[in-house]
């Protein structure tokens, strides 16, 4: 583990002992609170003169703070503006926390520091209202531009009950429309006339390239991309919003359609998250359970991404052959679970039910015909001479670049750098298995495509170990937070019985603190950080999820290049709009 009082040491020397004010978490990652008029120079003395250098912007985000009643040790204010760095050199983690007051309070841009950080101080202003000041272009981000309120305060309503009923009259209509009507002067672009030689191109929100509702904007001379803009937030659903009014047991299931071609993967950074704050330890039979369930969908991802992204590019058989695999794989997911894409499987403190009679010959069948067929695969699509010519130097990254931009999982391992979670932090029992990290060499389209077809390789050798080394013994922990009374128990005094109750009823009181689960999923690094108030739900639920920041980075990867070449990096980037917006 990194030296935290190393890192703190080093901040307290630069900025005083006043500060720089530990909180001590229950994840134990470095948290210091900063007052507000140090927290760029915290930062920048973080990125750039700390040992280990803190290079990621791994994410920001704040919490409305106004009604929260337990809140030892920490500053007063309204809101919490909430820095969560990465050093991939040292493996080290810092968040870093501001305490501000108002009814719209503001804090200073960050983006000359770290690029990706313009979207998340633009999801600031859109769910908290925190103003951004010298943001270059402050917006609406996720949520329409005529939209009233910010969503994640306490006070904007969270189910539809609470609203009145929706209608939309075709004056207002009318009004809504112009809202939504690019300009390009909004942008600093110059506007349509007959002097102008550059095109306004509308990618979108529907069209088969972008994998999703996302409209991409672009400005071609010729066929040339000058610059492009992406308009996200058409799937935005409100899960961080939904974290915060069901129960931790009952929002299980809305983690499944974050990534939704992650499946079960998506529960387990949100369990291990709770896991983290009740203090529950999980069985080992259960951890290689959802190991098991977690590879096996990194495999169900992968198969999509590279079926498409060979049919993005004009290769039309590979997608039916891969799909058809897929649903394979789907096969022995429902034959475990019940369920294919969305099991909702994963629980606090284990798994939902031990493995069924005969799951050793469906995964044993299963990983025999998916090892001869990436090999059939790796020649029909990635030695295919015209695959090649479209991705081969096409949106090409730098290891440097790509830290900068938040990239992680296959996209930054695609540049060089074998930095893997699973193995630089191992969680959930993945030190107890072998497994190598699939690197690439200039970070182009097609290297992200020769990372995914390893990473699957990778994937059946672990699960292969599963299917040889599967533990004996309970796949549930007996924590009282993560498991009710037995019945025979409940039979015995009233007292139990009303115990079972409320743990089935509200579901378990999860202790006041924060947390952050975070794994290796199938787009890159997945994290939940979670706020418990001392209650039956989470105060706050924040979802760190891969694809926002990559999709993010597409202007920035296809300027210069043909729109051609746009669609052959939209489908490299293996992004899913529901993970982008949430």
């Amino acid at each position: 583990m990194p030296d935290q009082e190393g890192i703190l040491a080093q901040l307290k020397q630069r900025f005083g002992p006043d500060g720089i004010v530990r909180q001590l978490t229950a994840d134990g990652i470095l948290t210091v609170w900063v007052p507000p008029e140090q927290v760029r120079a915290v930062l920048s003395s973080l990125r750039d003169d700390v040992s280990p250098p803190f290079r990621m912007l791994y994410d920001l985000t704040a919490v409305d703070e106004r009604q929260r009643q337990v809140r030892p040790d920490q500053p007063p204010g309204d809101f919490t503006v909430v820095y969560r760095l990465l050093s991939l050199e040292g493996n080290a983690d810092c968040r870093v926390k501001v305490a501000l007051t108002g009814e719209t309070p503001a804090i200073g841009t960050v983006t000359d520091l770290w690029p990706n950080a313009a979207w998340y101080e633009c999801e600031l202003w859109d769910m908290f209202g925190i103003r951004v000041e010298g943001h270059p272009h402050l917006r609406r981000l996720l949520m329409p531009p005529w939209w009233e309120g910010h969503p994640l305060r306490k006070e904007h309503p969270a189910r539809a009950t609470e609203m009145a009923p929706f209608r939309l009259p075709e004056e207002r209509m009318a009004l809504l429309q112009e809202t939504l009507e690019f300009r390009p002067e909004d942008w600093g672009w110059p506007p349509p006339g007959p002097d102008q030689d550059d095109l306004y191109l509308n990618l979108g929100p529907h069209h088969p390239g972008t994998h999703g509702v996302l409209r991409v904007i672009c400005r071609v001379c010729g066929e040339t991309i000058r610059d492009a803009i992406c308009d996200i937030g058409f799937h935005h659903r409100g899960a961080e919003k939904m974290g915060e009014r069901q129960s931790w047991h009952t929002y299980i299931p809305y983690t499944d359609r974050v990534d939704y071609l992650g499946g079960a993967m998506n529960n387990l950074p949100y369990v291990l998250a709770v896991e983290h704050l009740a203090g529950i330890e999980v069985p080992e039979r259960a951890q290689v359970i959802r190991i098991l369930l977690a590879e096996l969908f990194r495999i169900i991802s992968h198969l999509v991404f590279m079926g498409t992204f060979a049919q993005d590019v004009g290769m039309m058989s590979p997608v039916f052959y891969m799909f058809t695999d897929r649903e394979r794989a789907l096969d022995i997911v429902e034959n475990i679970t019940g369920a294919r894409m969305h099991p909702s499987w994963f629980r606090i403190g284990g798994v939902a039910q031990d493995l069924p009679k005969g799951w050793e010959q469906l995964l044993g069948d299963f990983i025999e015909l998916l090892e001869r067929r990436l090999n059939e695969y790796e020649q029909a699509v990635l030695r295919n001479r015209i695959f090649r010519a479209r991705t081969v130097g096409v949106g090409a990254l730098d290891v440097g670049t790509a830290i900068a931009w938040g990239a992680t999982g296959p996209m930054l391992r695609s540049t060089g750098l074998a930095w893997d979670l699973r193995r630089q932090r191992p969680y959930g029992g993945y030190d107890q298995f072998e497994f190598d990290i699939p690197i690439g060499k200039q970070g182009d389209c097609y290297d992200r495509a020769v990372v995914h077809m390893e990473e699957m390789r990778q994937s059946l050798r672990i699960l292969r170990q599963c299917l040889q080394n599967m533990p004996a013994g309970p796949y549930k922990s007996d924590h009282p937070l993560a498991t009710p009374p037995r019945r025979a128990q409940t039979l015995r005094d009233i007292e139990t019985l009303i115990h079972h109750f409320l743990s089935v009823s509200w579901g378990p009181v999860i202790p006041p603190g924060e947390a952050e689960g975070r794994v290796e999923g199938t787009k890159g690094l997945y994290s939940y950080y979670l706020v418990s108030d001392g209650g039956t739900m989470s105060y706050r639920t924040r979802i760190r999820a891969a694809s926002f920041p990559h999709v993010q980075m597409l202007p920035m990867l296809c300027r210069g290049l043909m729109v051609a070449d746009l669609i052959a990096i939209l489908a490299s980037l293996d992004f899913v709009l529901a993970d982008v917006d949430r």
